[in-house]
């Protein structure tokens, strides 16, 4: 089954329209990141004129592209069913000891591993790992047909989290634990009220604007309406905003990609080493622990992806805009984008081998 953004239920001309466009969603992505990076080479003055104005640390239209990408899947939730999903201790118990233990704990092991002789690079890769993903994250899930209630409580886990622990364990990996281990380390300043900002921004707007639509629009047309009739005419707007970001991401940073060839293909060994650990670790233990395939993969996904846009503002905030660290934020979607969209089409074919039980096409746990 190829991935999609639409909802079950939906008339099949839809279904089939869609379908066909997800199927190639490799190829629009790799445009995407590709007439970005382009534009941002090539066109003089873009990248001064997307951070012209700004959201927080973020440029507005970037800002824009990420809550209109965010938006209809967070509009797909039932949010009725949330409490099947905070019932679930395993799966909350295990996505916080992902996520906040052995997430930064690995990123931190391999920017060690791979990246000793390069002290910014090695903590941009570590600013990276504590940056846990509140935005891009809902769309692979939903391509995957993960459990999209799962992922809004997940998601919203994190962002607390996030706001409460990232600047301590920022201390802890770039100072204290260094000192520990008698290696070289670097101070970390940033401000838990612009990560406040951040997730209020990112997460709450399209989340409030998700639940009301969701609310008022089957109060006054039913369920069924809803999710057979206005669900699907919003859904390509999820894809349309996501390739919108990646151009204005990559347009933003592509002088930096392009002018440091070597760099990034030194910084790229520990990411998708990062990216690939985790998700199959994450995989096997929501197998292992009994979770049905959508939970599975909304536990993959959320503790293998993430908040790249936070911490490229850390870095560039923290150390500079020409920095190293700011330029190994920058790698990280470069990385993660195309190896998450693989990820979705790995997970999709392990659904068909080892959870052999599960029915339907529909992209929720809820019934």
């Amino acid at each position: 089954m190829s991935p999609t953004l639409d909802t079950a239920g939906a008339p099949a001309e839809q279904m089939t329209r869609l379908s066909r466009l997800d199927r190639l969603l490799p190829l629009w992505i790799g445009l995407a990141m590709a007439a970005g990076l382009l534009l941002g080479r090539w066109v003089p003055g873009l990248d001064r004129a997307l951070e012209a104005v700004r959201i927080g640390e973020i440029s507005l239209p970037i800002a824009v592209g990420l809550l209109v990408m965010m938006y209809p899947v967070l509009a797909k939730v039932r949010y009725d069913k949330l409490d099947t999903v905070t019932a679930d201790r395993r799966l909350l118990a295990w996505s916080i000891v992902l996520n906040w233990i052995l997430g930064p704990a690995l990123m931190f092991t391999l920017a060690w591993i791979f990246l000793a002789d390069h002290a910014e690079y090695r903590t941009g890769l570590i600013i990276v790992g504590l940056a846990r993903c509140i935005a891009m994250v809902i769309i692979w899930n939903d391509l995957a047909c993960g459990d999209r209630e799962a992922a809004a409580v997940l998601v919203a886990l994190n962002s607390v989290f996030q706001v409460l622990a990232f600047g301590v364990l920022g201390w802890f990996y770039l100072s204290v634990l260094p000192e520990w281990l008698n290696l070289s380390g670097a101070a970390l300043e940033v401000s838990g009220w612009d990560i406040a900002v951040n997730v209020l921004v990112f997460l709450g707007i399209p989340l409030l604007a998700g639940y009301l639509t969701r609310r008022l629009v089957e109060r006054a047309k039913g369920r069924t309406w809803y999710e057979t009739a206005f669900l699907p005419r919003i859904g390509p707007v999820a894809l349309y905003g996501l390739l919108f970001t990646i151009v204005l991401l990559f347009a933003l940073q592509g002088e930096a990609i392009t002018g440091n060839p070597w760099d990034v293909a030194l910084i790229a060994v520990p990411l998708f080493a990062y990216f690939a650990i985790m998700w199959a670790g994450s995989f096997a233990i929501g197998w292992a622990i009994g979770l049905n395939y959508a939970r599975t993969t909304t536990l993959a996904f959320t503790a293998a992806g993430n908040n790249f846009e936070l911490a490229i503002a850390v870095a560039i905030g923290t150390f500079g805009v020409t920095s190293g660290q700011a330029l190994a934020g920058v790698v990280g979607p470069l990385i993660e984008v195309p190896v998450l969209v693989g990820l979705v089409y790995v997970s999709l074919a392990l659904r068909r081998r080892i959870f052999p039980d599960t029915t339907g096409a529909g992209t929720s746990s809820a019934p």
